[in-house]
């Protein structure tokens, strides 16, 4: 079983969301994610000052077997993303939970309650293995 951590907040498409204080949230790829990707080669960032809609299509990884869209988690503007990624994709496999893709600037931080915990989230990850 893949590492979830309980203070994070996740997607049903495997992104997870951190509450960083003062209404941003950083996000990435979950651990589940990053293993059924394998060895990641490249991180397309999106770019700051974009608005997002929950869902919405922001950010590309790919690996030596596939790519992967990234989909933001909530509403609201990117304010900063994860440069070293450019140079350094495989930070995620090492460590998913650390190495955030993007940030954002919560449109409504109640959002934050429609996301999964870490129970639901497991729940899910099992359920799509079978």
């Amino acid at each position: 079983m893949s590492e979830i951590p309980d203070d994070l907040k996740y997607t049903s498409t495997h992104e997870w969301a951190r509450d960083e204080g003062d209404g941003i949230v950083a996000v990435g790829i979950t651990d589940h994610a990053q293993e059924l990707l394998g060895d990641l080669v490249y991180v397309e960032l999106p770019e700051t000052g974009t608005d997002l809609g929950a869902g919405a299509e922001c950010a590309v990884v790919e690996s030596v077997k596939a790519a992967a869209d990234v989909y933001s988690p909530l509403d609201g503007e990117v304010v900063e993303v994860n440069e070293s990624l450019a140079d350094s994709p495989e930070a995620i496999n090492e460590a998913p939970y650390e190495a955030w893709i993007f940030k954002l600037k919560m449109a409504d931080p109640a959002q934050l309650d429609n996301l999964m915990d870490a129970a639901a989230y497991a729940e899910a990850v099992e359920a799509e293995e079978h």
